[in-house]
């Protein structure tokens, strides 16, 4: 377990940048998106998923904006930068 857990430390944000690089997500459907393309390895809690994203909102790698969903409620959907997008390159 100790070592599943150093993996995802270190990975976490190259994991992040690389799925909202592909489109926008909000944060549910990051958590199920990658444990559905690691076939269950990575099974982030939103303890470990939001921090993460908020440290990469500071350094300006991805922003967050809100969307006003068809039921009226709000998600918070996630894009990269292009700061971001040079960061995977």
């Amino acid at each position: 377990m100790p070592q599943r857990r150093e993996l995802i430390k270190g990975s976490i944000d190259s994991l992040l940048l690389s799925l909202v690089g592909q489109q926008p997500m909000y944060g549910y459907q990051i958590i199920k998106e990658l444990e559905r393309r690691s076939q269950g390895y990575f099974k982030f809690k939103e303890g470990t998923l939001y921090p993460a994203l908020h440290r990469l909102e500071r350094a300006g790698l991805v922003v967050g904006k809100w969307q006003i969903l068809p039921s009226g409620r709000q998600r918070r959907y996630y894009y990269i930068t292009d700061k971001g997008h040079q960061l995977l390159v």
